[in-house]
């Protein structure tokens, strides 16, 4: 699998540049135009396991090597091999030695050496290297020192467990489609296909072991969808009743307003200021049977609105993603600290922009998948300083018939069964 690990050297020097991960790795791929599925869906792994423990393998290798390599795509490569020694089940010598092979494809008459000295004295070194680079928290926890201290500051009591459950593997959850199949009658069709799942409550099925999406019955047909459980909350969460006007704000891909077309017959409007994201809430849609409104605008800004107001709005804002960042391991190592503040001023921007089209009694959802309180309560209590007509409801997470939440408040923990989403319910009095 020497290919696998040099394409996901390549992804990973990309991310470290400052590149998105979902970016990052086709161009990677497209450098290794031979490569098998089999190695790409392994490179994929790599990619994923590299960047979620990124800076434990980077300590690592600083720990072996007197100076910096000199070339990214070599200390990339060193990462991806330390990642797998330390993370996975592979054989020791089988990853050194495919390392060291994926190291003399970069054409560099220095890299097989290097890569072959420096495993082999990690393995003769590991335990000692292993017990001294654990002692600096952010290494220990694979996060950038900021983010540590601000999770610690606002979750005293929780912020190890919501550290430690950012690196594990995410849930796969599906939302079944009940306008076209039961839930019991698709746990028996998953049964019946050998595919081990379990029901979580309300809509919501867990597939217990890993499997590409389009190989879940009904998948193609509309049966159901793929959606971690912490959003499938915002359907209930929103309140809606049959023939409702609704805005789904920043509606792109799709899959809360799927739901809530699914569980209601209401005239919703899709918004999202990007033509090619609108079009994947389409292409969900049609594949549910579904039909909405959809409009390319800024949710920010009133060029687009009609004027007529709307009896609900689900404000899923754009975030940090830091709720759910073990989908996307980039993120931690791609965020600043500045960047929160800046999310908080376009969160603050479309809340308030979106409060005029809220009909009057109407409700908003206010959702991030965001576990910084900048983004989130911090957010709303502005809100409500600055807006008299607004009333927060409660949010009550047990209603909803959706099995267990681990949650502050409005802020659902992450934990084995959902993501780490924020929810607060306005409504305009």
């Amino acid at each position: 699998m020497h290919i696998a690990q040099l394409i996901a050297a390549h992804a990973v020097a990309d991310v470290m540049a400052g590149h998105n991960l979902t970016v990052s790795f086709p161009k990677a791929l497209a450098k290794a135009k031979q490569a098998t599925p089999q190695q790409q869906a392994a490179a994929q792994d790599y990619s994923y396991l590299t960047c979620r423990f990124y800076l434990e393998a980077a300590a690592t290798l600083a720990t072996l090597t007197p100076k910096p390599v000199s070339d990214t795509r070599v200390e990339a490569l060193l990462c991806v091999a330390i990642s797998q020694l330390l993370h996975s089940d592979a054989d020791d010598f089988t990853v050194v030695n495919q390392a060291v092979n994926a190291a003399g494809m970069l054409r560099l008459s220095w890299a097989k050496g290097l890569v072959n000295a420096v495993l082999r004295n990690f393995l003769r070194q590991r335990e000692t290297i292993q017990t001294t680079i654990a002692q600096r928290e952010e290494v220990r926890f694979n996060y950038p020192r900021w983010w540590v201290d601000m999770v610690r500051a606002q979750y005293p009591e929780h912020w190890s467990a919501i550290l430690d459950q950012g690196n594990q593997h995410p849930p796969f959850t599906l939302r079944v489609n009940q306008r076209l199949i039961a839930i019991d009658q698709y746990i028996d069709t998953l049964n019946t296909a050998n595919i081990p799942a379990q029901a979580l409550g309300g809509g919501a099925v867990q597939i217990l072991k890993p499997m590409p999406v389009h190989g879940l019955p009904g998948f193609s047909q509309g049966w159901v969808s793929v959606q971690d459980l912490a959003a499938q909350w915002a359907a209930s969460l929103l309140d809606v009743s049959p023939g409702m006007r609704v805005l789904d704000a920043c509606s792109a891909p799709g899959g809360k307003a799927g739901h809530l077309l699914e569980t209601t017959a209401l005239a919703l409007t899709a918004l999202d200021i990007d033509a090619s994201r609108l079009q994947r809430v389409q292409d969900n849609l049609t594949r549910l049977g579904l039909q909405a409104h959809l409009q390319l605008g800024d949710a920010a800004d009133a060029d687009w609105f009609d004027g007529v107001p709307y009896d609900r709005i689900l404000a899923d804002v754009p975030c940090s993603a830091s709720g759910i960042v073990r989908r996307h391991v980039d993120m931690k190592w791609l965020r600043r600290p500045q960047d929160i503040a800046q999310f908080a001023r376009q969160q603050q921007q479309i809340l308030a922009n979106l409060w005029q089209m809220l009909a009057k009694n109407g409700k908003l959802l206010y959702v991030t998948c965001s576990i910084f309180q900048q983004e989130n309560e911090m957010q709303i209590q502005q809100f409500l300083a600055q807006h008299a007509d607004a009333q927060r409801l409660p949010i009550d997470f047990s209603t909803a018939n959706m099995g267990q939440a681990h949650a502050i408040g409005g802020q659902l923990i992450p934990s084995p069964s959902h993501d780490g989403l924020f929810y607060a319910c306005l409504q305009k009095v």
